[in-house]
């Protein structure tokens, strides 16, 4: 009989197949493959331009997103009077997202082919207040003291969202104020009005949320002005799919909490 050789065969085989087994083990344990790259990571730029009432929460919105996007840098937003910033963009300003303060200006937008047609969407509301110093000097009470002759009054300029809103508030209210002064963008009233230059203003109630330099009243009639605040990609976004990404953001329970915060309404 041969035995001894065939069994020292099969124990051979055996050794090899162990051999086999720890190298795979080994090779496994010391794989250093790298993981494959994700391709749906958003990198490069953004510039945003925000109308003035929303400088402070899309400056919030913007360090939330680069969170979540640490491959995304957003350029300090651009904010003005929803107005200017369409000029702005319509004589070429290089920009990737735009946030109008109403929808009439966003409506010229597209017009012009700065936006596409379905491209805009609504994320948030506000209303005008009437914003008066610390303390109330002049005691402005209600939207007929704004029309006192010993009441100095500013606003902003129709062309812009927030004058629109006022002289659509004085009208349903019939009151006739007579402005000393028609402002670019509600900054530049809520600054006269902080600084004493005027008795009251009108504003967002965005604006005076959260300030001790300032007081809101809010006037009759106006929940039934209301702004509704649209916010899209441009058409000529070099950095598309971070545009429709921040949009996307501006639309997510995030953001909406903290435009909330700053006194915004919901959609």
């Amino acid at each position: 009989m041969i035995v001894a050789p065939v069994r020292r065969a099969a124990a051979a085989l055996a050794l090899a197949a162990t051999a086999l087994t720890l190298a795979s083990c080994a090779t496994d344990a010391t794989d250093n493959t790298p993981p494959p790259a994700d391709t749906n990571a958003l990198t490069g730029n953004l510039t945003i331009y925000a109308a003035a009432s929303l400088r402070a929460s899309f400056d919030e919105i913007a360090t939330a997103f680069e969170a979540e996007n640490p491959g995304v840098s957003i350029e300090p937003i651009v904010s003005d009077g929803s107005s200017t910033l369409l000029t702005q963009l319509s004589e070429g300003a290089p920009a990737d997202i735009f946030a109008s303060a109403d929808a009439a200006t966003m409506t010229r937008a597209v017009d012009a082919g700065l936006i596409a047609a379905d491209g805009a969407v609504t994320f948030a509301t506000n209303s005008p207040v009437i914003a008066v110093p610390s303390g109330n000097p002049a005691h402005v009470t209600t939207l007929d003291d704004v029309a006192r002759a010993d009441v100095t009054v500013v606003v902003c300029a129709v062309q812009v969202p927030c004058g629109a809103a006022a002289q659509t508030l004085l009208a349903n209210q019939e009151v006739a104020a007579r402005p000393a002064s028609f402002e670019q963008n509600v900054t530049a009233v809520l600054t006269k009005v902080a600084a004493g230059e005027a008795d009251a203003g009108l504003v967002y109630r965005t604006d005076v949320q959260g300030r001790d330099d300032v007081e809101g009243i809010v006037p009759e009639g106006a929940e039934n002005v209301v702004n509704r605040y649209p916010i899209a990609a441009l058409t000529a976004s070099a950095n598309p799919d971070a545009a429709a990404a921040f949009v996307a953001f501006v639309t997510g329970e995030r953001a909406r909490s903290i435009l909330a915060a700053h006194g915004f309404g919901s959609p």
